[in-house]
């Protein structure tokens, strides 16, 4: 079709609450690759990734009345569902903590860079940012948010002190405050 129509972000959000297919549509052509990147970074798998991805617009469908505008942005939102979508269900397999977690090296972004919309992924600066931190900081931000490890789990897979997992992550996420502050 090669249509050019684009939305702003107010007119996504009252689109979607108004129920209008064709915004909801826009939205899933230009949303769902990154959001994919995101579940599939989480579980690793590309077919639990799709079913994770159809839940996660079903329920940006059915819950667009709980966004709340000042809190975050909607690309933020369809993160945040993303990445706890695909948590539950890799938590509801019952995967073991050796399955959960796998070589993270520093293929972190591989994903992001490879998506149709990585610009908006770019936008919020998440790829950059995390660049900026250390190895070790990355990997634990890693583990906490794309796997949804505790703590206590990183420290386990990392075989380090539960206290240098603490202190890693508290200063990790001081230098992104940082770095989100000054930039």
């Amino acid at each position: 079709m090669g249509s050019t129509l684009t939305y702003t972000e107010a007119e996504l959000v009252h689109g979607l609450k108004a129920r209008d297919e064709k915004v909801f549509g826009y939205l899933y052509d230009h949303y769902s690759p990154a959001l994919f990147g995101v579940a599939l970074k989480v579980l690793n798998d590309e077919n639990s990734a799709a079913d994770v991805l159809q839940e996660v617009f079903l329920k940006i469908w059915r819950s667009i009345d709980r966004y709340d505008e000042e809190k975050g942005r909607l690309f933020t939102w369809m993160l945040n569902i993303t990445r706890n979508t695909a948590i539950d269900a890799l938590r509801s397999k019952a995967h073991k903590l050796e399955q959960k977690v796998q070589d993270i090296g520093d293929d972190i972004h591989f994903y992001t860079n490879h998506l149709a919309v990585s610009q908006a992924v770019d936008h919020i600066g998440l790829v950059k940012v995390l660049e900026k931190l250390n190895k070790d900081q990355r990997v634990i931000i890693d583990l906490a948010y794309y796997k949804g490890c505790t703590q206590e789990e990183i420290a386990k897979v990392l075989d380090i002190p539960l206290g240098t997992v603490k202190t890693r992550m508290r200063n990790a996420i001081i230098q992104l405050r940082n770095i989100l502050k000054n930039s």
